[in-house]
Order: structure tokens, then sequence, then C-alpha cells
């Protein structure tokens, strides 16, 4: 479980969030891209729409399936990653960098503590 990044918290629904100042970056980790495979598709929100905690703000599509994003806290999106809408599979080629979907400023910050450590969230996908 090593390509389980430390610096970030997770989902049990596979999104990951890094934290950088007032503001937290989104996306989905190794473990759902390889699941989904060629991902050919983000749907992503709107700049200034809010979103809640659990709750879908988007939709990855692959050749395999298509699949609702969650997000792993509430706050307003101030920016998406537009470079998905031509080049969908960055997701798949860098998906804890190039790949991030959105950015949130968090209506509530502390929602963070609540979310799986890497650890936490390695131990969930070990016994799966």
């Amino acid at each position: 479980m090593s390509d389980i990044p430390k610096d970030l918290k997770y989902t049990k629904d596979h999104e990951w969030a890094r934290q950088a100042g007032s503001l937290v970056t989104v996306g989905v980790t190794a473990h759902a891209q390889e699941a989904l495979g060629d991902v050919v598709y983000v749907e992503l929100p709107k700049v200034g729409s809010s979103v809640t905690a659990g709750k879908q703000f988007g939709v990855i599509e692959s050749t395999k399936a298509v699949s609702e994003l969650y997000a792993p806290l509430s706050g307003k999106v101030v920016r998406v990653n537009d470079a998905l809408t031509d080049k969908p599979d960055t997701v798949n080629a860098d998906p804890y960098g190039n790949g991030w979907i959105i950015e949130l400023e968090p209506s509530d910050p502390k929602q963070l503590d609540e979310l799986l450590d890497a650890t936490a969230y390695g131990e969930l996908l070990k016994n799966g």
C-alpha cells in the first residue's frame, strides 16, 4: 500500500482531499481509477456552486462504468480542473497530481478530521 500518499485524507468512496492553506483539492484515488479503467469523461460542477459532504458533486465515466463523485467535505467550489474536459485520462495517469478534480473552500475545515488517514484507507482497501 505504498501508493497511498500520507499527506492526504480519504473517503470510503475513494476520493482524496489535500489541504493547502484555506483550500482543499479533491480527486479520486489510484484504487478508484484502477477499478474504473480508462477514464473517458469527467462531469465537473460549476465554479461557485456549493457541495455537501457525502453528496454527489459530479460523475466520472470510463470504458467500464459510470461512477458518481462524492464530496469529502462541504464547501464552495472555487476551481475545477478544466484540463479534464479535453484529457480525462489524466485521472488515470496522475490521480494525485494533475488528475485533481475540484478545489473547495470548505465551510467547516474540521470535516477533514472526520476523513480517513492513509493507514485507515489502506486498511479499508485490504479488507475490501
